[in-house]
């Protein structure tokens, strides 16, 4: 069997030579698909994984825009349309400078599985650019989505592609993109999700996930005859996951004490209440801030730079027994990436910190991370064992949505 999937890897490796992040995708799968095929005869001499790891379609394309300096800045963009077997293809776009071909592939191909295990009819791609929207002016972002939205527009409709956001893609860039695929295409067509609702929107679906998170952690709760209400709860992000996960919390009757940025988190003993929420949201969405000026309002909240060793500290001093996460796979990969440069674990740097779980229920989009852990001292499970959770006692949650965390801390004490 090894034989078998190792031939499988190294023919794709060779037509996708310097992408790790889709090597990596594609070889999580092989390893747990191929023994499958290999046991039912009616797969045999169909090559589905081979035709399925290969993109139906990828395209590449220049990116001209005019920033505020009247300087004209040039970007990438991509989309790779992977496979519309069921359905027409359907994945989100990224604007971050991260992003690459490798990347991509990476996404839409683990997008493909992701859809279909919806059961709707819906195929995987993923696209954007290595624009970063950070620091941009509105006009300056909007300038950008239009040209990208004139070299895409003619490749993406509401039964061929349909893109959605993703990191660095929020309402506002879904505005801009639709706004000029409508002028382009003289028509009004639902080829984008994620647009307003003023403007043919879904209802509920900025809190979706957000609201998610915080569902999920309140029936594992139930199960142990117990809830939000009274609990001491920190959030790490303040983006659109973040702020509706906050209000959740806040409904329930949790008291939410931290969000944080990219630059550092907050940390506020008399918790976020609406009015402070009200706040952050126009903080973030509208005035594009650093969650730091949140102290200048709020002056008992104080101010941290995150670190590693912060976090590890929080996690020895409050005794937490569980870390719950639902992680993206890219991410997932770059912690792999970081543990494996150190030479050590996951657990490892855990248990050097004084940390000694009983058990760890990871939620990961796919399998990525798994290779985090080589000992017994924490369990990793993927989202298709979910009813693992049944079992345990006391714990906290700790939720990674990218890089919005919800840790809950069941005794209360912080």
């Amino acid at each position: 069997m090894k034989k078998i999937i190792s031939k499988f890897i190294a023919e794709v490796n060779a037509k996708n030579q310097n992408e790790p992040e889709f090597m990596q995708a594609v070889t999580e799968v092989a390893e747990t698909v191929i023994p499958y095929i290999v046991k039912h005869d009616i797969y045999y001499g169909q090559n589905i994984l081979l035709r399925m790891a290969e993109p139906e379609r990828v395209l590449s394309f220049r990116v001209a825009w005019i920033d505020d300096n009247e300087e004209i800045q040039v970007n990438r963009g991509y989309r790779v349309q992977m496979n519309s077997a069921i359905g027409p293809y359907k994945g989100g776009l990224r604007f971050h400078p991260s992003v690459n071909l490798s990347v991509l592939k990476f996404l839409a191909f683990e997008q493909t599985f992701k859809n279909s295990l919806t059961t709707l009819p819906m195929g995987g791609g993923k696209g954007g650019s290595d624009f970063n929207p950070k620091g941009r002016s509105d006009t300056e972002v909007m300038r950008f989505c239009q040209s990208f939205m004139t070299e895409l527009y003619s490749h993406i409709g509401p039964n061929r592609d349909v893109p959605a956001g993703d990191i660095g893609v929020g309402s506002r860039e879904i505005g801009y993109l639709f706004g000029q695929y409508k002028r382009l295409k003289n028509e009004f067509t639902g080829v984008l999700t994620g647009k307003g609702a003023s403007f043919g929107g879904s209802l509920i679906r900025p809190e979706a996930t957000g609201y998610g998170v915080v569902y999920f952690t309140e029936q594992m709760l139930k199960y142990k005859n117990d809830g939000l209400k009274g609990k001491k709860i920190t959030i790490s992000g303040s983006g659109n996951v973040a702020q509706f996960a906050t209000e959740k919390c806040i409904q329930l009757g949790a008291k939410v004490i931290s969000l944080s940025d990219s630059s550092g988190y907050i940390w506020d003993p008399e918790g976020i209440d609406e009015e402070k929420l009200a706040f952050i949201m126009d903080l973030k969405n509208i005035k594009r801030g650093r969650i730091m000026s949140y102290t200048q309002k709020y002056n008992k909240a104080s101010f941290q730079t995150n670190s590693l060793e912060g976090f590890l500290n929080a996690i020895h001093n409050n005794s937490v027994k569980l870390l719950l996460e639902n992680i993206g796979d890219d991410f997932a990969y770059e912690v792999d990436i970081f543990m494996k440069k150190k030479n050590k674990s996951l657990s490892h740097e855990l248990k050097n910190s004084g940390y000694s779980p009983q058990i760890s229920l990871v939620l990961f989009d796919g399998s990525a991370g798994n290779m985090l852990i080589n000992d017994n001292n924490i369990q990793f499970i993927d989202l298709a064992s979910a009813g693992y959770f049944e079992p345990l006692t006391d714990f906290c949650a700790h939720f990674f949505c990218m890089k919005d965390i919800l840790t809950l801390n069941y005794n209360g004490k912080i």
